[in-house]
């Protein structure tokens, strides 16, 4: 690759005016040069905005700008196995936002085709690279909670007040399923970069009484290959918002939560410690950085396709009694 990577937006929406767009511009040996949104009027609006040199309303021109040499695809989950294969085809490294696909067998193709075109494949699982969650991550390299021995997820929220036929994320034709896929990846991606991949996974999903099609109730268990067990559900049509996770060890536990600006907390039988460490203001720059420089070759990137995949798997056993895939 080049010393500065020049990189292209399909789908500038919102999760690209402050948590992605930025952290490309101001990554180390990274540029946004080009966004391509389908409507003209707001791609050319974010490119004034944001100082991006060119805009695009097709996916297509802006692969193809030769001045492009890395793709960010910021599009809900429906395309993002169209766009990255597309992506792959023209030999240009590919970040995609998550879930990575609709199921694992999305997946799977698009992590074969950026194999076939050697071109590498990033997911936007940013949390790994936020220092609230390298502290938990450090904690449990040093021993602080002994060895490892269970981990419980609770992440409930009031049900959507209203949906329209326009709301994606509960739209599985667009996002793949409902909230869950959503909201749940998060916590089950960071599970497995604290813990290590899942090795067997199984649970159940229902609609409890939401208005929409897909589960707003998941709950499922897991057991990692290192051994430890785990437990979680996740509700979204319940009667106030709850979300935290739970490490226990042989000699203490950790609690954090993967959504609230909550303290980590180091508990033992010498007492609590809590740790608050805010995130950044562009909350994907530390992994935006970890892909960079991975791809100037001076680094590794911290969520891959081949890490993303095994969180897409453990989704499709938690909801697969659901909508039998």
């Amino acid at each position: 690759m080049n010393k500065i990577i020049h990189w292209g937006i399909i789908g500038c929406g919102d999760v690209t005016e402050v948590k992605s767009g930025p952290a490309l511009q101001k990554a180390e040996g990274s540029q946004l040069v080009a966004v391509m949104r389908r409507n003209s009027e707001l791609a050319a609006d974010y490119s004034r905005r944001h100082g991006v040199p060119r805009w695009y309303s097709s996916a297509s021109e802006l692969i193809a700008d030769p001045g492009v040499n890395a793709v960010y695809i910021a599009t809900p989950p429906s395309t993002h196995m169209e766009y990255t294969l597309a992506a792959a085809r023209a030999g240009k490294p590919v970040y995609v936002e998550k879930p990575m696909g609709l199921n694992t067998s999305e997946c799977e193709s698009m992590l074969a085709a950026c194999e076939q075109a050697g071109v590498p494949l990033y997911v936007a699982y940013y949390r790994r690279g936020l220092p609230r969650y390298r502290k938990v991550k450090e904690w449990l390299d040093s021993g602080a909670i002994g060895e490892p021995r269970f981990v419980r997820t609770l992440h409930m929220t009031k049900p959507l007040e209203a949906v329209d036929g326009h709301y994606w994320r509960v739209n599985p034709a667009i996002s793949g399923g409902g909230l869950f896929m959503d909201l749940g990846s998060h916590t089950l991606d960071l599970l497995d970069f604290l813990l290590g991949p899942v090795k067997d996974a199984d649970g159940h999903a229902s609609n409890l009484g939401s208005p929409y099609a897909p589960e707003d109730t998941v709950s499922g268990r897991y057991q990692f290959e290192s051994g430890v067990h785990g437990t979680g559900i996740w509700c979204f049509n319940a009667y106030s918002n709850e979300d935290v996770t739970e490490i226990v060890g042989s000699l203490g536990s950790i609690t954090f939560s993967t959504f609230s600006e909550q303290p980590v907390i180091l508990r033992t039988e010498n007492g609590e410690q809590p740790v608050f460490i805010p995130h950044p203001v562009h909350i994907q720059q530390p992994l935006i950085q970890s892909i960079t420089d991975e791809l100037l070759g001076r680094g590794t990137a911290l969520s891959t396709g081949l890490t993303a995949i095994r969180t897409s798997r453990v989704m499709d056993e938690l909801v697969k009694n659901y909508n039998g895939r």
